[in-house]
């Protein structure tokens, strides 16, 4: 089978030893596999720390236009072929937003790669071929902000409802600042490549999972806290938990008690190991 790897573009940043377990971290739309370092360096003495900048972010860049239908299929398993290079006998694995539908996608085709996950703010995709079309269309429409106006395309994209909370906390200004930093160009790529309107649906796959999972949700992320509640539903396995008073950037927003819950989660298993 040909390797995918270089075709997706991927960087990879690891911070402690690789003979600990190890976390992989995938982020969100704008950001970089930097964005976890705050988180990282807290857990580096008990964990191997994997930040991946995923395709059309932070280091990896696009050497040339993707073809939009199957790229998203395509990082997935250039993800797992990455993680089968070096294997481990224990791996989490822990996605936020964009990152977080690609870690539960990874998840669901590649269980024998993981001991548990963290999915943070994140969707299983949308259900319908109609919905994901639609979400085509809108996608693109983003992808073409960015192209034309990238700097009022960062002032509206965190005046949508789900960035709220982040707004008005002390961080928002350092984060706004990095996101800036960004290629457009590579931007407008990822949106239309890994947009949820080119995600397949995974809504069907979460009955299959017997991989401990968490969801994680800002209380005043409704939509996202209602996905969460219809997930654990449908997932063996799994359970929500509700980060109060926070939004769509939770590890943003409560950075202690994010770490707390991870630790916590993290812990547990490895004691049912013992």
């Amino acid at each position: 089978m040909p390797s995918t790897i270089q075709s997706v573009p991927l960087h990879i940043q690891t911070i402690g030893k690789s003979s600990l377990p190890r976390i992989i971290f995938l982020h969100g739309f704008l950001g970089s596999g930097s964005d976890w370092l705050p988180i990282a360096r807290q857990l580096c003495d008990d964990y191997c720390c994997i930040m991946v900048d995923l395709p059309g972010h932070g280091k990896a860049s696009f050497q040339q236009t993707p073809q939009t239908d199957g790229f998203f299929d395509q990082t997935i398993d250039a993800l797992a072929e990455l993680l089968q290079e070096s294997p481990s006998t224990q791996s989490y694995i822990v996605g936020y937003s964009m990152g977080g539908r690609l870690a539960l996608a990874l998840l669901l085709r590649h269980q024998e790669l993981f001991s548990k996950a963290v999915i943070v703010s994140a969707s299983p995709g949308l259900r319908t071929v109609k919905e994901q079309i639609d979400r085509q269309e809108h996608d693109e429409k983003i992808a073409r902000k960015i192209e034309h106006n990238f700097e009022g395309f960062i002032e509206a994209w965190y005046d949508q409802p789900l960035f709220a909370t982040l707004k008005h906390h002390p961080i928002f200004k350092e984060v706004e600042t990095e996101r800036k930093i960004n290629d457009p160009r590579n931007l407008a790529l990822a949106m239309r490549v890994l947009g949820t309107g080119r995600q397949r649906s995974q809504w069907e796959r979460l009955q299959y999972n017997n991989i401990p999972v968490r969801f994680f949700a800002g209380e005043k992320d409704e939509r996202y806290v209602e996905i969460g509640r219809q997930m654990v539903k449908l997932c063996p396995g799994s359970d929500l938990e509700i980060f109060p008073h926070c939004g769509h950037t939770l590890q943003l927003e409560n950075k202690e008690l994010f770490l707390d819950r991870l630790r916590f989660f993290f812990n547990q298993q490895e004691e049912t190991h013992l």
